[in-house]
């Protein structure tokens, strides 16, 4: 069968109500966190073999705005509130049951990829790979993760989003901005030094919630186009102010030796972006459905759908499967050399197509995960909680408290 008819039976076998242009997004800002993970993560090798976390960031500092396009988390945070209300309005049962199947659905495949990294760290411990290489390889399998349990707590947070944006509309999303301007005043204001280190934590939940509260509003049509050019023009203007005037940090994620993130926590402008960015999706809506009619290109977003965990969950691991046999060749650059040349960036680029074909490998196995668990009988609560204790292993493991 060609490419072509498959992506004709694919988009035949597409319900004419699903919304292509909610999960063209969606694979947008999916595909978003493998590249930027792999294009501006690197590595540097240690005299003994060992492998640790590196950006070219550190070095390019020009390339920060690379960041800003690849940070695409507000975009599905965006689509997951509008999916999730859609869902939570058909859901047949209680609210309860609902939340169980969401939560059921996220925490399967986290609990594949860290059972199986558990397994995995003593034998390539045994097989000769440095702990530094080890310790290294788990941060990064885990430092995806926690999206998976901010996004747990936002979608346990539905009913609530969708009593205030059936209340105050898109206004509804306002006390999580200024919560976390008020958080951000406190931790780079004049009152900085006597601030606890802690305090940015408190971001966290009013941070990525805004997003999804404004996919509810959205989903519950109460957010205009007019509300989506003010969304776009007002987190534009926003952003351009906290860099500018602010002097906020200008990548959106972490740089090795910073010491001030975007990301961990989710600082202001974080939100901005993402105001900007929702702002655009909401408008485009329409063209982008329109163009997603073409049946070779919805096709690709449909596979990205399907496979939207393991693609989270495992894409490091796909870096990780190239990066850390060459460790033992020594100097490979765009894998083992520090990312501080232009030459190691077009030598990453050049890697990268072979990170996907990895990652396509590793989910032909890994999709298994995120298949309903076998339920009722002994022997399946048995690998439940096998994969439970292996999980928790892995987790202290790679949290360095073991």
């Amino acid at each position: 069968m060609s490419v072509r008819q498959l992506a004709s039976r694919i988009d035949a076998a597409t319900p004419a109500h699903r919304d292509r242009a909610v999960d063209g997004l969606r694979a947008l800002a999916l595909m978003a966190v493998p590249a930027g993970h792999w294009l501006l993560g690197g590595f540097d090798l240690d005299g003994a073999g060992g492998l640790h976390n590196a950006s070219p960031l550190s070095t390019f500092a020009v390339f920060s705005p690379v960041s800003w396009v690849l940070q695409m988390l507000g975009v599905f945070f965006l689509v997951g509130g509008y999916a999730s209300v859609l869902s939570y309005d058909r859901r047949p049962s209680s609210t309860g049951a609902w939340l169980r199947g969401r939560m059921t659905r996220l925490g399967r495949p986290v609990l594949g990829v860290t059972a199986v990294w558990a397994l995995m760290v003593p034998v390539l411990y045994a097989v000769g790979v440095p702990e530094a290489t080890l310790r290294t390889g788990a941060k990064l399998v885990i430092q995806p993760l926690w999206f998976v349990g901010v996004y747990a707590v936002v979608t346990a947070l539905t009913p609530y989003c969708v009593l205030v944006a059936g209340r105050l509309g898109g206004w509804a999303a306002a006390p999580l901005l200024g919560s976390v301007a008020a958080v951000d005043f406190l931790r780079y204001g004049p009152y900085a030094d006597a601030v606890p280190s802690w305090l940015g934590v408190l971001n966290i939940l009013p941070g990525w919630l805004f997003a999804y509260q404004l996919g509810v509003c959205w989903g519950r049509g109460r957010l205009s186009p007019r509300g989506a050019r003010f969304l776009l023009v007002g987190g534009t203007v926003l952003f351009a102010v906290l860099l500018a005037v602010l002097h906020y940090p200008a990548s959106m994620v972490g740089v090795p030796g910073e010491a001030r993130t975007n990301s961990h926590p989710p600082s202001l402008l974080v939100l901005a972006l993402a105001s900007a960015q929702s702002g655009a999706a909401i408008l485009l809506h329409g063209r982008i459905g329109r163009v997603l009619r073409r049946p070779v290109l919805w096709a690709p977003v449909v596979v990205v759908n399907l496979s939207a965990m393991t693609i989270l969950c495992w894409h490091q691991t796909a870096m990780l499967a190239a990066a850390v046999p060459a460790a033992f060749v020594g100097v490979v650059p765009g894998l083992t050399t520090s990312p501080d040349s232009v030459g190691w960036i077009l030598a990453r680029l050049a890697w990268m197509p072979l990170f996907a074909a990895v990652l396509v490998l590793i989910s032909r196995y890994a999709r298994r995960f995120e298949a309903p668990w076998e339920t009722g009988s002994s022997a399946g609560k048995a690998r439940r909680a096998v994969a439970g204790l292996l999980s928790a292993g892995f987790a202290v493991f790679a949290l360095r408290l073991a």
